[in-house]
């Protein structure tokens, strides 16, 4: 079974437009969307309904929690005031272009995903978050302690746990097995379609991928395909530059950062 995962598109149309046709060439089984569809550029109310004319599975980021509740506050972490400052601009023109019927969706979306496979007599438990399974805007970076992120996936019982929020791709495999007996575990950041932060201006998403003798026993049996696909950045820089919004949201999206 291939499914495809994506998140983090933030109002970014063409992206969310490039990603459609990377994917749909790619035929999965299943798509799934880890949250963060408003902020930071014009498109959020076309990046919603695109999503919902799909009718994609899709839980909250921490974005769509806070714009579907109109606050002012999205849940993310400043490092410096003038960082604050900018992001304090954003949720105030994203709330002011938002429709009722697209905030009201938002509104709706769930908090986690969890889907269970029943293979070779066993269970294998995904589960789908945008920050991480105890706080919607909690970052899990690739450096968190291993044990720190065993434990989360422990008591969330995730045996592969996918999620977003910091828009830096990575596949961590742990082994939570005791005595000898392995049990590994799949830590996947899918990375962001429309505002990756890893130095590439590229969308990316995951291809995941389980077949009918993936078990926890074997850390190969189940598959993460980083894929990347070009989109029409300058036209969404554009767009952020002939908005309210800061400049710096642009060359954000041009240099990947």
């Amino acid at each position: 079974m291939n499914i495809a995962l994506f998140s983090d598109i933030h109002a970014n149309l063409p992206a969310l437009q490039a990603f459609f046709k990377d994917v749909d060439s790619r035929n999965p089984d299943a798509i799934y969307c880890l949250g963060d569809l408003v902020g930071y550029n014009i498109w959020a109310n076309e990046v919603v309904n695109e999503i919902k004319n799909r009718k994609i599975p899709t839980i909250a980021g921490n974005y769509d929690f806070g714009i579907g509740r109109m606050s002012n506050e999205c849940g993310c972490a400043y490092k410096t005031d003038h960082e604050k400052d900018n992001g304090k601009i954003s949720i105030s023109f994203t709330n002011s272009i938002m429709k009722d019927e697209e905030r009201k969706y938002l509104r709706t979306l769930p908090a986690h995903i969890k889907v269970e496979f029943q293979l070779n007599e066993d269970k294998l438990n995904l589960l789908l978050v945008h920050g991480s399974p105890r706080k919607i805007n909690e970052y899990l970076f690739e450096d968190r302690e291993e044990k720190s992120m065993l434990r989360i996936m422990e008591q969330a019982d995730a045996d592969i746990m996918c999620f977003g929020h910091t828009h830096k791709p990575y596949h961590r495999i742990l082994n939570s097995g005791v005595d000898g007996q392995n049990h590994f575990r799949h830590a996947v950041n899918i990375g962001s379609v429309g505002k990756p932060k890893d130095s590439n201006p590229q969308g990316g998403y995951v291809m995941l991928t389980i077949n009918d003798n993936s078990s926890t026993l074997d850390k190969d049996s189940i598959k993460v395909e980083f894929i990347r696909f070009n989109y029409d950045v300058e036209t969404a820089a554009k767009a952020v530059e002939e908005s309210p919004l800061p400049n710096e949201f642009a060359d954000m999206l041009r240099n990947g950062a």
